[in-house]
């Protein structure tokens, strides 16, 4: 059991010791360099247009950084692992000063700024969002930079459902699918030594996983379903599960995890969210794409503080909007780009699609493996 409660840390893999092992030695890319950054680019458009088109969303510009009592601000889990940069603004010589924090991700600030473009139901919002996640263990697809297509749309609330949610799941694997397919229709050598990407996408609840796998951690029991499965919907993440752990510290102030859903076997399930992960053939390894959720109303909000025991966020801007309902019900979520492009033109790292910085050892590891970090 104590390695289930160590396998809800932060992301990553850990120990260098361990990428290198991890890391395939006999990797090829597909694609040189400079195919690579013409091929992602062709697979954001295409992502940004079908993005839009399915969802009816509109593309919008989105902050860099927030005022840090505002509370838009994303902390991702709810054990304080992963804190945000803080800064002092000392504008008009300290009269008017700002404390302000860099973006971990737009997630709050989203649902807020539906309300500011004046949202209506069935429309919504998507960014080409970047952030910095100083906590993260860097490895070869974990980085301190992050690049995501942040989306959100209004919703009513008899579409607080599983149904809803799947139907939403569905048509973001289609654009996703629909990239890869584009990539491949121009570049042909992506096609053929790795297998196809997944039609359809296998929708699991957390607790049905556990009962499958229920003596392994969250990590290697998502590895071992997505190997049956190679691309999965795992629903429900974030309440505590029959083992008495979630199967992910998921903040308690955006998704919905405390809604009871459906009953199985005679129990019941929780969760409104969750996360698409697919079976990597390249780096032969579990790979997140995109956490989602519909969101939380001003009841399971209060219900999800008190459990996490963060009732005095209650007291913050953002939080306060939601219980005066003065923003919109909606779903969203986050769609990692260089993830994304990662899966799609067959690379084992995301550097090799995303520039930002890495440790000497981690670059080492990569050279010695025919791994090219930008």
């Amino acid at each position: 059991m104590a390695d289930k409660k160590a396998d809800l840390a932060g992301p990553g893999i850990g120990t260098y010791e361990e990428v290198e092992q991890i890391l395939p030695s006999d990797y090829e890319p597909l694609l040189n360099p400079k195919e690579t950054q013409i091929a992602l680019f062709e697979v954001k458009k295409h992502i940004e247009e079908n993005l839009a088109k399915e969802l009816n969303l509109m593309r919008v510009e989105c902050p860099l950084i927030v005022d840090r009592d505002s509370g838009m601000n994303d902390y991702l889990d709810r054990d304080g692992s992963r804190t945000p940069i803080d800064f002092h603004i000392s504008n008009d010589y300290e009269k008017n000063p700002v404390d302000a924090q860099v973006v971990q991700a737009v997630t709050k600030w989203k649902r807020w700024a539906l309300k500011q473009f004046g949202m209506e139901v069935g429309e919504g919002l998507f960014t080409d969002m970047r952030a910095v996640r100083k906590d993260y263990f860097l490895d070869h697809d974990h980085s301190s930079y992050v690049d995501q297509w942040d989306w959100e749309r209004v919703m009513t609330a008899d579409d607080r459902n599983l149904d809803f949610l799947k139907d939403v799941v569905n048509k973001l694997w289609k654009v996703i699918r629909g990239a890869g397919k584009h990539a491949e229709d121009l570049f042909p050598q992506l096609k053929g030594k790795y297998p196809d990407f997944p039609e359809e996408l296998t929708f699991l609840h957390a607790e049905e996983i556990l009962e499958m796998y229920p003596d392994l951690p969250r990590k290697q029991r998502e590895t071992e379903v997505i190997k049956k499965y190679p691309a999965v919907f795992i629903i429900g993440i974030g309440w505590t599960l029959e083992d008495g752990y979630p199967h992910e510290m998921r903040a308690a102030d955006y998704d919905d995890w405390v809604t009871p859903t459906i009953t199985k076997n005679g129990k019941q399930m929780y969760g409104l969210n969750g996360d698409i992960l697919v079976w990597n053939p390249v780096t032969r390894r579990r790979h997140e794409l995109t956490s989602m959720g519909i969101r939380v109303t001003k009841d399971t909000l209060k219900e999800q503080l008190k459990i996490t025991n963060q009732l005095d966020f209650l007291e913050m801007p953002y939080h306060q909007m939601i219980l005066n309902d003065e923003i919109p019900l909606c779903i969203g979520g986050g769609i990692g780009q260089s993830r994304t492009y990662m899966y799609l033109l067959r690379k084992a790292a995301l550097g090799e699609c995303s520039v930002t910085v890495w440790p000497k050892i981690l670059r080492d590891i990569c050279a010695d493996k025919q791994i090219h970090l930008l």
